[in-house]
Parts: structure tokens; C-alpha cells; sequence
């Protein structure tokens, strides 16, 4: 992909809601955009926001009006996807946050962006609507018919890995062009997984912050260590399993085999980070060390460059930068979509690969 240099103000303007610590729009300010309004309800996201990118509106979505938004050229939003997440209850949109993609429609229909980009786990996919309809659908059909022009939409499932991330990590992009532009949108091609191994991402230097993490409870700690690098629960004695895992590994095939407790390897590229950082659900422990990735470590895992800066002065900061850097999309792969968005549709296509 070409460099694109655009002078401060010809630059397209970014309203980004639900915008968490701010990984997508770190990726975005890279590639060329300007962010001129973003919103996130969550005090912890909202404080590593202001830190590192500027002002951010913290009131509830609900709340705001359409009149309280400056115009802009592209919307993006990660909207809540607790709903629609394997590791939830499923509710989708029979919980209230499913629907908080509506109140994005709202904020489109009044301010009809260039582009809109929306932003959510795997789970969407297979989610139905109240009337049974598929999600991904509804949405395609609201947003074709919304306003006088309606957009142009195209998604699909994207892993980070596939983009310079060292994460595989599944989640759903949805991109909307405005049909007046006559631009069908096409997703970036994947890059080569190189240099994605974790041996490549935990030497850091000293002076780099944020190196601190999240002390394992004496329970999971004795799990850990009797985990060898590159294995999982599975490598602990039955004996010395808890009562419940004990129930789990005499029938595997029900469980449908989880792999608990997954101590990746240097070798490997590491797992989905959740927003959680439970060792149950996703690869958070460090290869050779008993211990939790440091915030660092997953930042660096996110794909997060080592200036953006996290809060861990005490123990209940340290665990929330665990839950924002989770649920954050990975800097490099919005800067990847970001860039082939500035290119097809702000720079008219002269430079797409």
C-alpha cells in the first residue's frame, strides 16, 4: 500500500462512536484521518482516550443528539458486541446493547457520512434479528435505504493475523460507501504472517511503560505451573485437576474439547486477547514465565506501537487496562482497512494495489 500525505485540513474527517481506548482510531490517525468527534460510556476506555488521543464525549449514546456532532466523512463503530460474543449468553439483539447499532443509524441518517464502517465479533454472523431475519442482513438492507441515497455495503470476517497483527483474531467488518460516489468497496489484501511469533513481540526494553500485570489467584497459578510452554490444561495430571475439570476431561467429546489454560509458545502466534484476560478463555499467560501477559506484553500483542500509553498505578487500573486493550481493535489492522478506505474513495482509487 502507498503512503498517502494530505495536508491537516484537507483531511477526512473521522466521527467514531463507541470508541473504546482507541485502537481504531489510532489506526485511522495513521493512515491519514482526522477525528473530529468520538464517544465511548466507559470511564476506563474514556481515561486511556484522553491520554493518548484527545478529548472524547463519555456520555451514554442514548443520551447524545444528532445536533451534538460536528459533520465528518467517514463514522466508524465498534458497537457493544457482549451480545453477539461465543463467550456470552448470545442474547443478540433480545439484549438491549444489540441494539445499539440503531442509535448509529440514527447519528447516519442525520449526518450521511462518505463511508461508515462497523466493527464486531464473529458471532454477529450468525445472529437473527427479532423477526428472524439474519443480522448482517438487516443491517446491509437499513443502511442501502437510509437517507435519499442509502450506501453501498460490503463485509466480511477478517483474522488480525492476515494484516501485521501478532493475534489471530476473528472479527467482522462491515463498510458502507455512499452510492452517490459510485465506489464498490473491496477489502484489503491479506499480507504475509511474518515476524508474528511471540518470540518477535516480548523483548522489550526496559523503559518501555506499562510493564506491570495482574497477579493469577493461587487456584489458577497452580494450574499454570504445571502447564509446559505451547500446552494447556490438558498437560496437568488428572489428579490434580479441580472437581469441575475433572467432570470436563471424562467427557471431552460433550465439552466439545475446550482448551483451557492455553500457554502459547514463542514459537506461536498468540491467540484472541479478550477483554476478560481469564486464562480459561483465551492464551494470556506467558510462554516460559507463570504468569499473566503484562499490559505491555498485550498491547504489543494488539499491535498497539509502545507510545500509546496505558494507566496501571494501582492494581485496579492495571486489571482495567487488561479489559480496554481486550476489547480494542488492533491499531494495524484498522490502519490497514483505514488506508484502502483513503485510497478507494477519498483519493479516487489512484493508488489501490
Amino acid at each position: 500500500m502507498v503512503k498517502m500525505e494530505i495536508e491537516n485540513n484537507n483531511k477526512p474527517k473521522l466521527i467514531s462512536l463507541f470508541s473504546g481506548c482507541g485502537g481504531l482510531d489510532c489506526g485511522f490517525k495513521d493512515a491519514g484521518f482526522v477525528t473530529v468527534y468520538a464517544n465511548d460510556f466507559d470511564a476506563d476506555a474514556q481515561a486511556v482516550y484522553t491520554l493518548n488521543l484527545g478529548e472524547i464525549d463519555g456520555r451514554d449514546i442514548l443520551t447524545v443528539s444528532e445536533e451534538d456532532i460536528p459533520d465528518g466523512d467517514i463514522l466508524t463503530a465498534g458497537f457493544p458486541c457482549q451480545p453477539f460474543s461465543n463467550a456470552g449468553d448470545r442474547k443478540g439483539v433480545h439484549d438491549s446493547r444489540g441494539m445499539l447499532y440503531k442509535e448509529c443509524m440514527r447519528i447516519i441518517e442525520k449526518k450521511m457520512p462518505k463511508v461508515i464502517l462497523f466493527e464486531n465479533v464473529k458471532g454477529l454472523l450468525s445472529t437473527k434479528y427479532i423477526d428472524g431475519r439474519k443480522l448482517p442482513d438487516v443491517i446491509i438492507e437499513d443502511l442501502s435505504i437510509i437517507g435519499d441515497v442509502g450506501y453501498n455495503v460490503v463485509y466480511d470476517l477478517l483474522n488480525a493475523a492476515d494484516y501485521g497483527v501478532p493475534q489471530n483474531r476473528q472479527r467482522v467488518f462491515f463498510v458502507g460507501v455512499r452510492k452517490d460516489l459510485g465506489v464498490n468497496f473491496s477489502f484489503p489484501d491479506k499480507k504475509p504472517k511474518e515476524n508474528l511469533a511471540l518470540k518477535h513481540v516480548l523483548d522489550i526494553p526496559e523503559d518501555i511503560p506499562n510493564q506491570t500485570h495482574w497477579e493469577y489467584s493461587p487456584q489458577a497459578l497452580e494450574m499454570v505451573e504445571q502447564i509446559s510452554e505451547g500446552g494447556s490444561w490438558k498437560d496437568v495430571p488428572y489428579e490434580n485437576l479441580a472437581p469441575r475439570f475433572q467432570r470436563i476431561r471424562d467427557n471431552m467429546q460433550k465439552y466439545r474439547s475446550p482448551n483451557f489454560y492455553r500457554r502459547f509458545s514463542r514459537e506461536e502466534i498468540n491467540g484472541t486477547i479478550t477483554a476478560s484476560a481469564q486464562p480459561e478463555n483465551c492464551g494470556i499467560t506467558h510462554p516460559t514465565e507463570n504468569r499473566r501477559f503484562t499490559i505491555r506484553e498485550i498491547a504489543r500483542i494488539q499491535s498497539f506501537p509502545d507510545n500509546f500509553v496505558f494507566i496501571d498505578d494501582t492494581t485496579k487500573n492495571t486489571v482495567a487496562m487488561y479489559k480496554v486493550i481486550g476489547n480494542a481493535v488492533p491499531p494495524d489492522l484498522a490502519k490497514c482497512i483505514a488506508e484502502s478506505i483513503m485510497n478507494q474513495v477519498f483519493l479516487g482509487g489512484s493508488l489501490c494495489q
